[in-house]
């Protein structure tokens, strides 16, 4: 399949949720794209599988990544995620050097689904606001409503 745009990538990440949540994870999917359009990495979340407290994809993903490629390549790359990078997500972006971000749905939105659950207590903390406190200028796109929904469908009944 060709990737054209922003949002062909975000639903090939929505695409990555669901598997995740079908293998018993939570509903969040991530996919690393490099600057010629091609996709080099693809991840789920893993927490409850891999029993691992930081197995979020877009965590998992920038871990992976910093181990295959160099600093000066990821920083060409972008990172697609169904919803926003959590502040931890966002960190591990960072450090992985990854340089830009793009999104389908915010923290925000994020937390009116999942609510108080215990399994996510979700931050609202942008993840604009946690790279603004680095020092690289790391590009955020998101959120898309056009992507929205249907990122948002993969968590019905997931939380209750």
């Amino acid at each position: 399949m060709a990737y054209k745009n922003h949002i062909d990538y975000l639903k090939r990440a929505v695409d990555i949720s669901k598997e995740a949540r079908e293998n018993g994870n939570t509903p969040f999917g991530a996919l690393l794209v490099d600057k010629d359009g091609n996709i080099i990495m693809e991840q789920g979340n893993i927490e409850i599988t891999d029993k691992i407290c930081t197995g979020h994809a877009e965590a998992t993903l920038a871990a992976r990544a910093s181990h295959e490629y160099s600093k000066d390549f990821l920083w060409d790359c972008t990172l697609y995620t169904t919803a926003e990078p959590c502040a931890m997500c966002a960190g591990a972006v960072y450090w992985a050097n990854i340089g830009r971000v793009v999104y389908g749905m915010t923290e925000r939105r994020l937390l009116q689904l999942t609510g108080s659950n215990e399994q996510n207590p979700t931050f609202d903390l942008p993840c604009r606001d946690v790279f603004s406190k680095g020092q690289k200028e790391i590009t955020v796109l998101g959120p898309f409503p056009e992507i929205e929904e249907e990122a948002a469908k993969v968590h019905e009944g997931y939380w209750d």
